[in-house]
């Protein structure tokens, strides 16, 4: 269960890049990168989608750990936040098969 932050820093790394050069890569600042990486500030979603692309095969990783970040973000101080969880996955799957006919 790697936050958004920590994925990006160990792609990053595992690819031998610095900071700098993955924010110039994708256009933003490096002070921002570092912001993300250490988990001080949740990404936009252009911000997810440009690192998705310059982190091509690990692009599902990236937005999984984002998605769980926000929704993690969004509901943790409230008590009802499982069932609410689990009430939006069935939900989910609700537009799915609806989409698929």
């Amino acid at each position: 269960m790697k936050t958004i932050g920590e994925v990006l820093r160990e792609l990053r790394e595992n690819k031998g890049l610095l900071i700098r050069e993955v924010a110039a890569a994708i256009s933003i600042d490096s002070t921002l990168l570092s912001k993300l990486e250490r988990n001080d500030r949740l990404p936009t979603r252009e911000q997810v989608d440009l690192l998705s692309k310059f982190f091509k095969g690990e692009s599902n990783d990236i937005i999984i750990a984002y998605l769980s970040d926000r929704i993690v973000y969004e509901v943790q101080d409230n008590k009802e936040a499982i069932e609410a969880i689990q009430v939006a996955e069935e939900k989910i799957k609700f537009q799915r098969k609806i989409r698929k006919k």
